[in-house]
């Protein structure tokens, strides 16, 4: 408790709520955060190596060197085990739309950097697959949560207005990235 009687729970919450009003004015997912407090953080498991993270990555205005390695090396294509640095705008995304939907439980990712490799070979497989996609600059995830719908999640993300966000209904997963504002999908 604050000495105003407020929760931290509180106040974030009291955060989203004007952080709503405030999105049509909103440049990107960094300034979105700007006023979340002090850290950022994510919290992700992969159904495809078992692994989770659950960090601060962010502090007092600074990303921590050692948790945005792990970041990467958590997105990485883990088909090839190629590991490039992830855009960090596309982390703060993510995060800003989690703190958004109000839930502790992680995302799921799907999908985080892609190697040409593996794009190539998804695109032959799925008409859904972008041949230039952001996924292969590490400016892209495919995000899951048991929890919330695939509507809830992309309202979330589109009301960060930082990039692009689509819905995957039929295979139950949001696509956020750090490019070009725009939306996507049923």
């Amino acid at each position: 408790m604050t000495a105003t009687g407020m929760t931290r729970r509180g106040l974030l919450g009291a955060f989203a709520a004007t952080a709503v009003t405030a999105a049509p004015t909103f440049a990107n997912a960094a300034g979105f955060l700007r006023g979340a407090g002090d850290i950022r953080r994510i919290k992700m498991y992969s159904g495809r190596t078992g692994e989770r993270i659950d960090m601060i990555y962010w502090i007092e205005g600074k990303y921590i060197g050692d948790a945005v390695k792990e970041v990467n090396h958590f997105m990485r294509d883990w088909r090839t085990n190629d590991v490039v640095k992830i855009d960090l705008r596309t982390v703060d995304i993510m995060a800003a739309a989690h703190n958004l939907l109000d839930v502790d439980e992680p995302y799921m990712l799907l999908s985080g950097y892609r190697s040409p490799k593996t794009n190539a070979m998804l695109r032959s497989r799925s008409g859904g697959v972008a041949k230039n996609s952001l996924h292969m600059r590490g400016q892209a995830a495919d995000l899951r949560l048991a929890s919330r719908s695939v509507n809830q999640m992309a309202k979330a993300a589109v009301v960060c207005r930082g990039g692009g966000v689509g819905r995957y209904s039929g295979s139950n997963f949001v696509h956020m990235d750090c490019g070009t504002v725009r939306s996507w999908g049923g």
